[in-house]
């Protein structure tokens, strides 16, 4: 996520710098270096922002959990997470997921590949 990608979800979010750095335990400063482009966002926040623009999202769209709309078959939904868990709409959130059979070693790799899932695309479209 880049920097103006965090301010724009921010404020999307309707929340102020001093909010959004309550929420992430962070600091304003911190908050201001993100969107000025200053410090790379991490990992972690990056996963949270779009942890909350996925909960403004809930009931639009489609709400058929992953295995459904993918197709997997019950061996697969068995190993993964999303399922045991009953959380097919925060597939992309999960460590250790199953897509299309492969567990992502990293977020990094992870989110390349959410990036293109339909369960995914709606919370970038937000």
């Amino acid at each position: 996520m880049d920097s103006k990608k965090f301010a724009f979800y921010r404020k999307k979010l309707g929340l102020t710098q001093k909010e959004i750095a309550q929420l992430l335990l962070t600091s304003v400063k911190t908050i201001h270096s993100y969107e000025q482009g200053w410090r790379n966002i991490p990992e972690n926040i990056e996963r949270q922002i779009y942890f909350l623009i996925s909960g403004q999202k809930t009931g639009k769209g489609n709400t058929q959990p992953c295995w459904v709309q993918r197709s997997c078959p019950p061996e697969m939904k068995k190993q993964c997470p999303a399922w045991k868990f009953k959380a097919g709409h925060l597939c992309w959130f999960i460590t250790g997921t199953l897509c299309q059979g492969l567990v992502h070693p990293s977020w990094s790799e992870k989110i390349k590949h959410c990036r293109n899932c339909k369960i995914f695309k709606p919370v970038l479209d937000f």
